[in-house]
Parts: C-alpha cells; sequence; structure tokens
C-alpha cells in the first residue's frame, strides 16, 4: 500500500506489475519468489497437481508439453518430473542455441523420444512443431491470453492426429484466479486481448480498486 501511494505515475505501472509478478512466483511455488532452492513438492499444489497428472500420462504412454513464463522454474519442474516419469525431458528457454533447439523438437518428435517438454512461454511461442504431445501444460498463466493460446498451438499443427488435453493451472483463492476471471469473463471483450490488454487493465486500477483486487 505505501509503495503504491508514494509511487509517482510514471513508476506506478512498474510497482504494481512487480508486485503481481511476485504473486504470480508464489502460487507457482514459494521458493520460486525467495529463491532458495528448495522445490519441495508438498509446499505447491501445482507440483502436486502436476504429479497425479504426470501419472497419468505416463501411464497412458503419452507426452506433454509444459510452459512457464518463468524461465529459472524449467530446471526445477525437470527435476520434479523426472524423478515422476522415470526419465528425463526436455527443457527449451531463450537462452538455448539454435542447434539445441531443432534437436530438442527432434527428439521429442521421436517416438522413443522423451516424454515431456519444458517450455519458457517467450521461447516457445513460435517455430515449433510438436505434435508429438497429447497434453500441454500450463503451469502458471499468461496476462495475454493470445500468447498463451499461441503457445498451445505448439501442439496443434499440420500433422497431429492425436486428440490433445490443454491443462491450465489456477491456484485457487488467490490473484492467479482473479486474473483468470478477468480473462474469461463476458466482461473482458476480444478488444481488450490486444498485446498488454490484462496489464492495462490491472494497470488502469485505481489505488482502492487494487488492493480490493488483491
Amino acid at each position: 500500500k505505501h509503495d503504491l501511494e508514494t509511487a509517482d505515475e510514471a513508476r506506478r505501472s512498474s510497482v504494481v506489475l512487480g508486485y503481481l509478478l511476485q504473486f504470480k512466483q508464489i502460487c507457482d511455488h514459494p521458493s520460486l519468489f525467495s529463491g532458495n532452492g528448495e522445490y519441495a513438492s508438498e509446499r505447491s499444489g501445482k507440483f502436486l497437481h502436476l504429479a497425479r497428472l504426470a501419472d497419468r500420462i505416463a501411464r497412458a504412454g503419452e507426452k506433454m508439453l509444459v510452459f512457464t513464463q518463468f524461465r529459472e522454474l524449467t530446471e526445477p519442474l525437470h527435476e520434479f518430473l523426472a524423478g515422476c516419469f522415470r526419465r528425463p525431458g526436455l527443457i527449451l528457454h531463450g537462452g538455448t542455441p539454435v542447434s539445441g533447439r531443432a534437436e530438442a523438437v527432434r527428439l521429442f518428435q521421436s517416438e522413443q523420444g522423451p516424454p515431456f517438454f519444458i517450455i519458457s512461454l517467450k521461447a516457445g511461442g513460435t517455430g515449433l512443431n510438436l505434435t508429438a504431445a497429447a497434453h500441454v501444460v500450463h503451469f502458471d498463466r499468461w496476462w495475454n491470453p493470445a500468447v498463451e493460446n499461441q503457445a498451445t498451438d505448439r501442439a496443434y499443427r499440420i500433422g497431429q492426429k492425436q486428440a490433445v488435453m490443454v491443462h491450465k493451472f489456477v491456484t485457487p483463492g488467490t490473484i492467479e484466479e482473479k486474473i483468470d476471471a478477468l480473462i474469461t469473463g463476458k466482461q473482458f471483450l476480444a478488444s481488450s486481448l490486444l498485446e498488454r490488454g490484462t496489464v492495462r487493465l490491472l494497470t488502469d486500477m485505481n489505488n482502492a480498486e487494487l488492493l480490493n483486487f488483491v
């Protein structure tokens, strides 16, 4: 509240978005926010739910894509899912070299290739054909639904011959649930889905509205 009240107009948007980003980190796993590196699964409902989902996918012999907006979460998610599947998977983020990107796609698409592929959302939005996946998981929700849908489309490419299930993780009773309601609610018209639409909607709230929202 103090930071909101003392921020000038030019700085206010960055203050709002900075706090909202921290809240989203906590929803994924408290250690993502604290930076202590201790990603115990029992401290995150999302990790526990992902384990249950991974178990069903492994039993069915299917593959999954997992998208997150946080690059620093890709390694902990890989370590966790490698234990669930009892096999290593793949990671793609902005730091992955072009040659490594192409090889990762080739491996995932092969019939006996890794069962899961963790991708930072910005790195996986375009140019990937990942039709081997029968499941797409959005571990955290992006503020721009168009970007999220573009990532989902990596599994819906020409050559896809299987049904694809899309799973969007939202932590109940948190800011994530309210942002999800903004995105999916009837009041959020198509014209608002342009670049930074949700962001603008949040940062344009006055202090009282924003505090009540949080």
